[in-house]
């Protein structure tokens, strides 16, 4: 064990495996020595992604000794590699029901009933039993309450099934705790305070973000002089369907080729989509960092020159922050992914427009802003739209107003929600036309539906379809409702393609005055309102004048799609003026000053 663990640390991984194989293949050894060397042996294979063989290895540790906690967690741990949930979960709850009758090796037992409590709940999560895994996640704080981790994913998943109200105490946990370690996904929906916003994005920073201090990689390991055409890095792994792949496939294909090279650093999904297929031709180099450690990556998109460095994820599930902190572009931008700051050390720069950061939001923005104009948002005018649907087919009453709201569920707070049961009451026969996410949200609207006086009936859940058929469904919607503080951001984008009016509500922060913008730029100001009285008020005088959302109905599919919100070259064109002044300045070593 002890010439293994020298390879190993010397990087021989390889070969230290093979000498656990061959010691355990000689007969004779104690039990105890037996079932610690297959254990390590089934760490390296797991090292390795050698996960059936590691498997394997560490049922040979639990047949030497069935009571050894650790072999079976790290036994979990390839099952849930090998796609094997059941036996994952198994696996776990085996320890955290058990870890009284079972044997550690070098550790607490809380500390390996945590850890097996807290990857069940995660899984569970994953695996959208939301039910199954918030009920661990209570279990894991009662043991423990000091547990930044599992409280973030706490109050987010009682965001997910609309549980109310979100913050509520479990066992020692104390509401600031809640609060504090909100994710900032999480507080988006919460709070339009924007120092929250800020506060949540910097703890996140300080306690996962590389801490570095050296030269940026962009003079250790960049060229001397960079020259010839701007060269634009995306860095993303949402470029497939998803939400910023949806947006962005225009917007690769619409750069001026003469000027810049794109090239997309990405880990994203191949999910076998047209969209996924079209996204990759839209680059004239894409380089893969699956696998790659940030700071390699890093040191990557230094050599390769990159002029400006696009982030398309801020800290948005999977993003990859790491690697911007090396700084390895001299023009580092946040986009799209994430609608607000993200305090990440080397983002200096974020793409708006001026209805989405007013000089108030500035202060509470880590980056400073590259204003285009009029909207900031890009979108796809070639996405495909389904066969207009009928009301029929969606259980939608002939003759009935319907409001809509298709944004995620998370996105719906209990303040909003009862303003959406007002309106209801106050537009006889109306119904209110939802996404069907999950069956405990559904149920908890119902209810909330039930305590606020509305007929559950009038509460219609939609299921999640194909994109384009999700598109060709917003003609059934005479009036959709924006979301707050969480704004309809693609949601919005969509809506107005398809035709269907929004109402929405602007607050303080980019992520609530975007649907704003949308509306300034599709020419429906009048649908923006301040105040949550003057929305529900707004709502409910044209769920009762009908004629009026058609009227609105009539102008998108007449000038909508003419109007400056979906003019994507002139908002390219706008982006890459942005691009190109600051790489000028960049290349010329001066001091980076974007455009007015």
């Amino acid at each position: 064990m002890g010439l293994a663990g020298q390879w190993q640390a010397q990087g021989q991984t390889e070969a230290a495996a093979q000498l656990y194989e061959a010691w355990l293949s000689h007969t004779g050894h104690p039990t105890a020595h037996r079932a610690v060397a297959a254990f390590n042996w089934g760490t390296l294979l797991g090292n390795l992604r050698r996960h059936e063989a590691a498997q394997a290895v560490y049922l040979q540790a639990l047949a030497e000794k069935p009571d050894f906690a650790q072999a079976r967690l790290n036994l979990a741990h390839q099952y849930e590699h090998l796609g094997r949930n059941d036996e994952a979960l198994a696996a776990w709850r085996e320890v955290y029901d058990r870890i009284e009758q079972l044997d550690t090796v070098g550790a607490h037992k809380l500390d390996l009933q945590l850890h097996a409590l807290k990857n069940s709940a995660r899984l569970l999560e994953q695996l959208r039993r939301y039910d199954e895994s918030e009920a661990l996640m209570v279990r894991s704080l009662e043991l423990k309450p000091d547990q930044g981790d599992v409280i973030q994913h706490y109050v987010h998943i009682r965001q997910k099934q609309c549980e109310w109200p979100v913050y509520r105490t479990v066992g020692e946990v104390t509401e600031n705790q809640l609060l504090t370690y909100t994710s900032l996904l999480a507080m988006l929906s919460a709070s339009d305070d924007p120092a929250l916003q800020l506060l949540t994005a910097q703890r996140f920073v300080f306690e996962k973000v590389v801490k570095y201090a050296g030269a940026p990689f962009h003079k250790l390991h960049g060229p001397a002089q960079r020259q010839g055409r701007f060269r634009i890095g995306y860095l993303s792994g949402d470029l497939c369907t998803h939400a910023v792949g949806l947006l962005t496939a225009e917007l690769y294909e619409l750069h001026d080729r003469s000027r810049f090279e794109l090239i997309a650093y990405e880990w994203s999904k191949e999910d076998g989509t047209p969209l996924r297929e079209r996204l990759k031709a839209g680059f004239e180099r894409r380089v893969s960092l699956h696998g790659v450690e940030a700071e390699a990556a890093a040191r990557q998109i230094a050599a390769d020159g990159v002029d400006v460095l696009v982030d398309l994820q801020g800290l948005t599930n999977g993003a990859r922050p790491d690697i911007l902190a090396y700084r390895p572009a001299p023009v580092q931008v946040s986009y799209l992914g994430l609608p607000a700051t993200s305090a990440v050390p080397g983002v200096d720069w974020i793409l708006a427009d001026r209805y989405v950061m007013q000089p108030d939001y500035l202060k509470y923005c880590s980056e400073k802003p590259l204003y285009i104009g009029p909207c900031y948002q890009v979108s796809d005018r070639k996405r495909p739209m389904g066969a207009p649907p009928t009301r029929a087919q969606y259980q939608l009453p002939e003759g009935a107003f319907v409001f809509a709201s298709f944004n995620n569920n998370h996105k719906i707070g209990e303040a909003m929600w009862a303003a959406w049961m007002r309106i209801l009451l106050a537009v006889p026969g109306s119904v209110l036309w939802l996404l069907a996410d999950n069956r405990w949200c559904e149920a908890n609207l119902k209810a909330a539906a039930r305590a606020a006086g509305v007929d559950e009936q009038r509460l219609i859940f939609a299921p999640r379809v194909p994109p384009h058929d999700y598109l060709a469904r917003f003609a059934l919607a005479d009036l959709v409702l924006d979301t707050f503080p969480y704004n309809a951001g693609t949601t919005a984008s969509d809506c107005l393609w398809a035709g269907a009016p929004i109402l929405t509500l602007s607050g303080r922060s980019y992520i609530s005055r975007m649907c704003g913008s949308l509306l300034t730029a599709v020419g429906l100001p009048d649908l923006i309102t301040d105040t949550l009285a003057d929305y529900e008020r707004l709502a409910i005088q044209i769920g009762r004048n009908p004629a009026r959302a058609a009227s609105y109905k009539r102008y998108l599919r007449e000038q909508g799609r003419q109007s400056a919100l979906f003019d994507i070259p002139a908002i390219v064109r706008d982006i890459e003026r942005q691009f190109a002044h600051l790489a000028t300045q960049a290349r010329a070593g001066l001091p980076l000053r974007a455009l007015d």
